[in-house]
């Protein structure tokens, strides 16, 4: 795909945002375990996805991408597993809706293990230790036994990642995301919300929507696609060790494909043209993306794109903005239009959590929904005004009834944050906040689509 490229060929660039590990030895024979290891997903589904995006960057489909900050091994369970993925088909279900278009599924779920951070150290009362990085690499308690980085994690997140993958495997083809099904959870949410009625001519166009295709004939038993869907997975292919051990020659096509994930992204903090990351996922022929922060340089995007886009493949690369609510219509327009002007054939997507963390007065840290809503409503305005297509959207989440995100209808204060505070990183929104966020992007899709031949007629 790529010249004079090679899965190790990351190894010869300059390198950030990866850990030390003190036994080399040790790290080599975990890395020799995990060459020898089945592969997580396929390439065929990588394809299957690489298609449905590039549904997206032709303005046919939209991509809802959500899932934790950071999985860990002290929550791993069915039960959550379940409720995140329940929360993700709520939230596609309303979107499909409101924007009369597929909705492409990427759960941030089976490897999202490992987050960068903005400093190497962490100190607490004068004791100064490694920085958590995330279960894939150290423990979170303050020891300086846990955060001595352990090449064992890795055996841990690929086992923990195999049976995410066979769980929800089974839920999306299973029976368990019928649409009938979905549709009655959105109507308890509807019920139970303190803006219901605002939701509720959505919910009941819905409803008559599935009455009149049961009446045709099209339901469950008749339709597979009525109780199935297709949902991928994906996380931040920070660690190149672990990617680039399982990372194969698919016998179909001659490709190579990093297996951990369907898609991978490149993180806003290691995009360095000639760094490691950027030459590992030049060379995969998997879908990937690349977050696109405020201090983005527009060459630098457009040089960027060549390197991991030189064919200008519809659905390979997606550019994911995190700007923050204050930014984003100032500094996303310039980069939305040198795309659009050199013809490049990418996928939008706004990711409004990043750039909207803050401390509380309590001293947790939290995210606004108003300064989350504030950044999707200004990425969809950018791409209006551009005439572009926006995308998809990008949150961290989860189906718990956490309290980490301040705001929504139920109102959260930084006095409540301190309840069901249990992210092992950055705050997510719970289940009632993405489904209000959900209906609220329904309405902003729906009103998009009323406006997509104006939208079509300047593009002419």
């Amino acid at each position: 795909m790529a010249e004079k490229w090679a899965p190790d060929s990351w190894r010869g660039k300059p390198i950030i945002q990866v850990p030390e590990y003190p036994d080399a030895d040790k790290l080599g024979e975990v890395e020799a375990r995990l060459r020898a290891s089945p592969p997580l997903v396929f390439a065929g589904e990588a394809r299957s996805l690489k298609r449905a995006l590039a549904k997206v960057a032709d303005g046919e489909a939209f991509v809802l991408q959500g899932g934790d900050c950071a999985e860990s091994f002290a929550e791993f369970h069915a039960d959550n597993i379940r409720d995140t993925f329940r929360v993700l088909l709520q939230m596609a279900v309303v979107l499909t809706f409101g924007a009369a278009c597929p909705v492409v599924k990427l759960g941030r779920l089976a490897g999202q293990f490992a987050k960068p951070r903005s400093s190497n150290v962490e100190t607490i009362d004068d004791v100064t230790l490694d920085a958590y990085r995330g279960d894939m690499v150290n423990g979170m308690d303050f020891t300086e036994a846990s955060r001595v980085p352990d090449p064992e994690r890795l055996i841990r997140v690929y086992n923990q990642s195999a049976a995410t993958l066979n769980l929800l495997r089974a839920f999306a083809q299973g029976g368990y995301a019928d649409l009938h099904k979905v549709h009655q959870w959105n109507l308890g949410f509807v019920a139970d919300s303190p803006l219901g009625a605002r939701y509720r001519d959505l919910a009941d166009r819905l409803d008559e929507t599935l009455a009149f295709m049961e009446a045709c004939g099209i339901n469950s038993e008749t339709t597979p696609q009525i109780r199935e869907t297709d949902f991928y997975t994906c996380h931040e292919g920070l660690l190149l060790t672990y990617e680039e051990a399982l990372t194969r020659v698919d016998s179909t096509s001659g490709d190579w494909y990093c297996t951990s994930a369907h898609m991978l992204w490149i993180g806003d903090r290691t995009r360095q043209p000639d760094g490691a990351h950027v030459e590992f996922m030049r060379g995969i022929a998997n879908p990937i993306g690349m977050k696109v922060g405020p201090s983005m340089d527009v060459d630098e995007l457009i040089r960027l794109i060549d390197i991991l886009n030189p064919e200008n493949e519809p659905g390979r690369l997606t550019l994911v903005s995190r700007m923050s609510a204050d930014a984003v219509t100032e500094k996303l327009p310039p980069l939305v239009r040198r795309v659009r002007d050199e013809g490049k054939r990418v996928v939008w997507v706004c990711d409004p959590m990043h750039g909207n963390t803050i401390k509380s007065s309590t001293g947790y840290k939290t995210r606004p929904f108003d300064a989350i809503l504030t950044e999707v409503k200004g990425f969809f305005d950018v791409h209006k005004a551009e005439g572009t297509y926006a995308g998809g959207v990008h949150f961290e989440m989860t189906g718990q009834d956490v309290t980490e995100c301040t705001g929504g209808a139920r109102a959260i204060t930084d006095d409540d944050l301190s309840d069901r505070y249990h992210t092992h990183c950055d705050p997510r929104l719970n289940a009632s906040q993405s489904l209000e966020l959900a209906f609220l992007l329904a309405e902003a899709l729906k009103e998009g689509r009323q406006a997509e031949p104006e939208r079509a007629a300047a593009r002419s």
